[in-house]
């Protein structure tokens, strides 16, 4: 009896199909990137197939509005179509692992928003399935849409060629207020069995991934605290709901230290008042410094300390020229971008991988690795701001421990 092969990736069609999951938040910004990403790059030819929510009548409504050709409500069904080639998951992270790997085992390419799942476990059995349809030429790779910033994607060519010389420590705050009000009302992004963790799943999973990146370094020890402001919340809109607990954080902080010996801080809160969505990085070395803040995602402070004293200080580099990375696509010098083209960015650069059939980045290996850190500072505040060691980083350390 013959074993029936797994799924392939079949030979390039002459157009993708793409189906999106989710129609919220993300997956309007996705929506978006799929809609215009063939006006500005040269990417293969695809079709905007189908759009998934569990509102029949909502999701009509917005595959219409987001340029999708068709809705449907079962996920399921979708990704046994042969006209799909491309699942992109914008759904909650509790759904992650179980469509993503659904996905890759029927041989579609998976992009998935960030964080890569709720749980390390989760996480872990997505990289396993990953790595297995990689090998029949089936891509992944996980929606950190900031290294898709042109500022930082220029950060970290200057970084990579030394400008900075020896990076000492990094500075990553990320700061948002949309919970900053008592009163605001209980959503799934509160409750612990749908969003995993709080502000250190939603936002510092991109601040860390921002300190791995710039670097191209591999934290090895991790210390945190967590903290919970907003204990209670009204449970609905309605007046006079009754309280519900809020089970995940509001606010994080971690020290990570690095192989290369530098050390960063993390910072986040979805409580800070007054800031907006301030994604704030600083990059000391010895011979330079960078400063960037999503709220001026077009421009990159960059100190050269290898000039005379008297001539240091800050400059404002205004990251819009056709030599900057991803800029030759858009608009004359000087004009702007904006959040919106961080995921055309990363659209473009997930179909070129599919068309060239090299892995994309960032994998999920790449996502499993900041799993492993946000798990660390969870084990850290949990014990009281113990130190935490990393997997694979010394002899003693397996790679489950702390699953």
């Amino acid at each position: 009896m013959t074993t029936p092969a797994h799924p392939t990736a079949t030979p390039a069609p002459p157009s993708l199909g793409v189906a999106a999951i989710g129609y919220a938040f993300m997956g309007k910004a996705h929506s978006n990137a799929w809609r215009n990403v063939a006006s500005f790059f040269d990417v293969p030819a695809f079709e905007q197939k189908v759009l998934v929510g569990r509102d029949a009548t909502a999701v009509a409504e917005a595959a219409a509005k987001y340029g999708w050709a068709e809705s449907a409500t079962d996920w399921r069904e979708v990704i046994q179509r042969d006209d799909i080639h491309i699942i992109d998951i914008c759904a909650p992270g509790w759904m992650h692992a179980e469509i993503a790997i659904a996905a890759l085992e029927a041989g579609k390419h998976v992009l998935v928003e960030k964080p890569l799942a709720n749980t390390l476990a989760e996480a872990e059995l997505m990289t396993a399935a990953a790595a297995k349809a990689r090998a029949r030429g089936v891509q992944s790779m996980i929606g950190f849409n900031y290294r898709r910033v042109p500022a930082l994607a220029l950060a970290k060519e200057l970084i990579a060629e030394g400008r900075l010389g020896t990076v000492r420590h990094v500075r990553a705050a990320y700061l948002q207020d949309w919970l900053a009000d008592d009163q605001s009302p209980m959503t799934w992004r509160l409750r612990k069995e749908t969003a995993g963790s709080g502000a250190l799943g939603d936002i510092a999973s991109h601040a860390i991934d921002q300190v791995l990146y710039l670097l191209g370094d591999q934290v090895t020890e991790v210390t945190g605290r967590l903290h919970t402001f907003v204990p209670q919340r009204p449970g609905g809109d309605a007046a006079g709901e009754a309280l519900e607990d809020v089970t995940v954080d509001d606010a994080a902080w971690a020290t990570l230290s690095l192989a290369s010996g530098a050390i960063a801080s993390v910072e986040v809160s979805r409580v800070a008042t007054g800031q907006k969505n301030s994604l704030k990085l600083e990059v000391y070395g010895d011979q330079g410094t960078i400063l960037f803040d999503l709220e001026n995602l077009n421009e990159l402070g960059f100190l050269d300390a290898t000039a005379p004293v008297r001539e240091q200080g800050f400059r404002r580099i205004l990251v819009n020229e056709p030599e900057h990375p991803y800029l030759e696509a858009w608009w004359p010098q000087g004009h702007i971008i904006g959040w919106e083209h961080t995921f055309t960015h990363q659209v473009r650069d997930f179909l070129t991988a599919i068309q060239d059939q090299t892995p994309p980045s960032p994998s999920f290996e790449e996502g499993l690795n900041v799993q492993y850190i946000l798990n660390a500072v969870e084990e850290s505040a949990a014990a009281k701001s113990a130190l935490i060691q990393l997997p694979g980083t010394s002899p003693e350390t397996s790679p489950t421990e702390g699953a």
